[in-house]
């Protein structure tokens, strides 16, 4: 098992705000510049799907796993003999909103995996949730 978490606390964003931009998956090219686009079609609820497409690489389907609003999502990526698993918690704290994301990799070959593709991914969290918050910030 192979596992890369990063927190931010911020006080520029609401969870309301974060929590819109986050469930809006099919307008995460706004500010995921290496993804071509994402695609749910339904509701953002735990058992949906949707597609996603990076810049240089093969469409994914990703699982919604567990889904709490303005909380909590789990989501589940699966490569050939290994699952990816993310998680996003949003809390509030007394010191602004803490934003902590987690990736944690299973399975027989998830260390191959983690070499050729999820170091990569964990590699850009910091800067996907500064993004983040910078465009939520200016969501109503």
């Amino acid at each position: 098992m192979w596992t890369k978490s990063h927190s931010i606390v911020t006080k520029v964003a609401t969870k309301e705000q974060m929590w819109k931009l986050f469930t809006d998956i099919n307008n995460w090219h706004v500010w995921n510049n290496e993804i071509e686009f994402a695609k749910l079609e339904g509701k953002f609820e735990a058992g949906n799907q949707y597609l996603i497409q990076p810049k240089n690489g093969r469409a994914v389907k990703v699982k919604l796993l567990k889904v709490v609003e303005n909380k909590h999502c789990l989501e589940l990526g699966k490569f050939p003999l290994a699952k990816m698993y993310y998680d996003h918690i949003i809390e509030e704290t007394p010191n602004g909103l803490k934003i902590t994301s987690t990736i944690t990799m299973t399975g027989l070959l998830s260390i191959l995996w983690v070499q050729l593709v999820v170091k990569k991914i964990a590699a850009t969290i910091d800067s996907h949730v500064k993004e983040q918050i910078k465009v939520a910030s200016k969501l109503l």
